[in-house]
């Protein structure tokens, strides 16, 4: 029996110079620690290993100085290719001052670039990154004036253009994992994530690499549950059992059991947000919402969705996740970023993006930092600091529908949310919406010629992605559209008819989403029977509460009623239907307008004497016929009667 316990000096003497080292851990979460402190060290004692290519996903580190921070050094590193910098700041420091050869490549081609490695392909083919700045046609991924060599180009494949990524061989891994046996067998069981270490041991091992497994403990050979084994032994060279101090769960340092699976913990007792503009773009972003739906949300303000969507007890109705290979649950946020509360399933981080990539997000809701009248958006370079784009263009790419949120300006805002109004007590230093961003991490024009969906939320106001640029479609109260929205733009967005966003966001209550998410789909509510000659509308339990729930009722009614090419009889549900006082002359006349073009009659029916009352007099203002019944079929036989069948 092999025995591959060593210790972490031993094990970091493998390394020389010009190796190319692979490290894993996502953010925070499964830092290899002893094994980057051990290697520092000998570097900082010896001045070797120098010249090494550093290959990492998603930017293990903590923000500041922590994790792969520690490998930051003149002369140690030659290049570095990663993901996502935002929680490596030294290392991308390195990268913008031309020290290192430096390059960014979407964290989920990363991903991929490991299993291509290790099944010996030469290079990573994908529609993601198209159009930004990856692509070689615009930056091809590289950072500073120091690096010349393209790892990008364009291809075409089954007559589809892709960017082709070239992979890397790999000398050594850095890995992490739970228990391991004296064969090398890893297990995770106390890891939030999964990672790629699969991914990432394969793909060196079959480069004729040397794999490096950090862990917190041994298990007797032959004890370790195969099933549960991550890592299988054959692919580990050596073990390093680490200080308890040197393998914290995450770099934030406390340990919590609900990110490892291993109980289960309350929801109902987080305190809900404080109402300020945060909140209220969360909010807003929430309506977007839908039952049974795949959600990705990004670091930052999107975490903010999560916080409401609980707040309003419908995180049940939908799967979360995030790219490292969480779904369900709660994500984490803050320096916790990556990992989740309770999680249904932890799959590889390589295979969450082959969901994302191949459609499989229904919404995914990410930060807004700059935009420009195409819609492009930056959140990865900024100056002197480099952010990186993570899985944000494989998931903005790929996602059904895009929300972006994110306050109007940036810099000193202060905003207050009184009397159900918006109030910018001090605008941001810093505009958002520019005439040219510093570096395109998602384009416009690319998703526009996809037909995907795409909003933008903020504080005062929600914009759309259409073929000619950006709409301006809602406003919050309390805001003036030239001085507080187009006042604070380097450019003019599309203005025709601007709705209200709804009012609900800026009361202190709650929302009742819940009710709004599990209501029935408007076409659905409406069906025609040829045989009668009649159609039904079932608007029971429906609320109508602002001109864009009056415009949907309008629009499904005009889907069915056009094709027919005829007027028709119409028998209406109004039982427990609520409408708001500010939108009845918008409702009635809308009514007016549908039953001048396509009906021969409406019959409606409700069992609340106050709603007959209510609706007859607001519909008798508008010289409609006020018909209207306590029971359906009473509703029915006025039809019949009229001669609709």
């Amino acid at each position: 029996m092999r025995k591959k316990v060593v210790s972490a000096v031993e094990a970091i003497a493998i390394l020389r110079d010009g190796d190319t080292l692979c490290c894993s851990g996502f953010g925070s979460n499964g830092v290899p620690v002893e094994l980057i402190l051990a290697l520092e060290k000998r570097f900082l004692e010896t001045g070797s290993p120098k010249n090494l290519t550093l290959l990492f996903g998603g930017g293990p580190g903590d923000g500041a100085t922590g994790g792969a921070n520690h490998l930051a050094h003149e002369g140690m590193l030659k290049r570095v290719i990663g993901g996502h910098y935002g929680l490596v700041p030294q290392i991308g420091k390195l990268a913008l001052e031309s020290k290192v050869e430096g390059y960014n490549l979407p964290l989920g081609v990363i991903s991929h670039m490991y299993r291509d490695t290790a099944c010996g392909l030469p290079g990573t083919a994908s529609k993601v990154g198209l159009g930004t700045f990856v692509d070689p046609r615009l930056e091809g991924g590289k950072i500073g004036s120091k690096t010349s060599e393209d790892i990008v180009e364009v291809i075409t494949l089954g007559g589809k253009e892709l960017l082709y990524y070239k992979t890397h061989p790999i000398s050594v891994a850095f890995i992490r994992g739970t228990s391991a046996d004296p064969e090398g067998n890893i297990t995770m069981e106390r890891e939030n994530l999964t990672q790629d270490v699969l991914a990432i041991a394969t793909a060196t091992k079959n480069s004729g690499g040397f794999v490096i497994a950090q862990v917190e403990r041994i298990a007797e050979h032959g004890s370790l549950n195969p099933r549960r084994v991550k890592v299988p032994g054959i692919l580990v060279d050596c073990v390093v059992v680490a200080q308890p101090e040197n393998h914290p769960q995450n770099l934030n340092g406390a340990y919590n059991p609900a990110f490892s699976a291993e109980v289960r913990v309350p929801l109902d007792a987080m305190a809900p947000m404080a109402l300020d503009e945060r909140k209220v773009i969360a909010r807003r972003a929430a309506f977007e919402l839908r039952p049974n739906a795949v959600i990705n949300l990004g670091i930052g303000m999107p975490e903010g969705v999560a916080a409401v969507a609980n707040e309003e007890k419908i995180l049940k109705y939908m799967t979360l996740t995030a790219e490292p290979g969480v779904i369900g649950g709660m994500p984490a946020s803050g320096v916790n970023f990556g990992a989740a509360t309770n999680p249904d399933a932890v799959i590889d981080m390589n295979q969450q993006f082959d969901f994302y990539d191949g459609g499989g997000l229904d919404l995914a809701c990410l930060g807004l930092a700059e935009c420009d009248a195409a819609g492009s958006i930056n959140v990865s370079r900024f100056g002197p600091k480099l952010a990186g784009a993570g899985g944000f263009i494989n998931i903005t790419q790929n996602s059904r529908t895009v929300v972006f949120v994110g306050t109007f300006t940036a810099g000193g805002l202060k905003v207050a949310i009184e009397g159900g109004q918006v109030k910018i007590l001090q605008e941001g230093r810093a505009r958002k919406f520019v005439k040219r961003i510093e570096q395109t991490t998602f384009s416009g024009p690319y998703a526009s010629s996809t037909g995907q969906n795409v909003l933008y939320v903020t504080e005062r106001c929600v914009f759309q992605l259409t073929a000619a640029g950006l709409e301006l479609i809602e406003v919050a109260p309390g805001i003036d559209i030239e001085k507080d929205i187009l006042g604070q733009m380097d450019f003019k967005p599309i203005v025709n008819n601007p709705q209200p966003m709804d009012m609900r966001i800026f009361q202190p209550e709650a929302m009742d989403l819940k009710e709004a998410l599990l209501s029935i789909a408007m076409v659905d509510r409406m069906q025609y029977e040829p045989g009668k000659g009649m159609a039904f509308y079932n608007f029971h339990g429906l609320r109508v509460r602002t001109k864009k729930d009056v415009e949907d009722i309008r629009r499904a009614a005009e889907e069915l009623c056009m094709p027919l090419g005829k007027k028709i009889g119409v028998v209406v549900n109004y039982d427990d239907f609520q409408i708001d006082e500010n939108v009845i002359d918008d409702y009635t006349a809308m009514i007016k307008e549908l039953t001048d073009k396509y009906y021969s009659y409406v019959s409606r029916y409700t069992t609340s004497a106050f709603m007959r009352l209510k609706l007859g007099e607001a519909l008798e203002s508008r010289g409609v016929a006020a018909h209207i019944y306590e029971t359906p079929q009473e509703a029915i036989d006025s039809g019949r009667q009229s001669g609709c069948e």
